[in-house]
């Protein structure tokens, strides 16, 4: 079992920039491939990138790409989000999950989900 725990959402105004992190304890961290997803009210869940379990692979939705970075740190135990020049339609509850894959793509699945945290945008 993986456990994970989000933080750092909050309330931005539009074009601005927030980190999200994603805190995991149970089995080892550096074993799994990491995501990041996000959904808004109304719409269905999103993948919004993923990093590989060594941090040298990243894969990003192209609604995001160039504006959002993922990154990991193994010793930490912790996968970052973030998020510059963000927009009113980046608003969702944005939610990490892992992956027993160590490397993740767009349409890999994902074993062990966060509860998610709030990141609203005003315009």
């Amino acid at each position: 079992q993986v456990q994970l725990v989000e933080s750092g959402g909050g309330l931005v105004q539009a074009g601005g920039s927030l980190r999200l992190s994603c805190a995991a304890s149970g089995r080892t961290f550096s074993n799994y491939g990491m995501g990041w997803f996000r959904q808004a009210p109304g719409k269905e869940r999103e993948f919004v990138g993923g990093i590989s379990w060594s941090g040298r692979s990243t894969t990003y939705a192209d609604s995001v790409k160039g504006r959002f970075t993922i990154s990991r740190d193994n010793t930490k135990n912790v996968v970052y989000l973030q998020m510059n020049s963000l927009k009113p339609e980046d608003t969702a509850v944005y939610s990490c999950a892992a992956s027993k894959l160590m490397v993740v793509t767009t349409t890999s699945s994902f074993d062990y989900w966060g509860q998610g945290t709030q990141v609203t945008v005003s315009s």
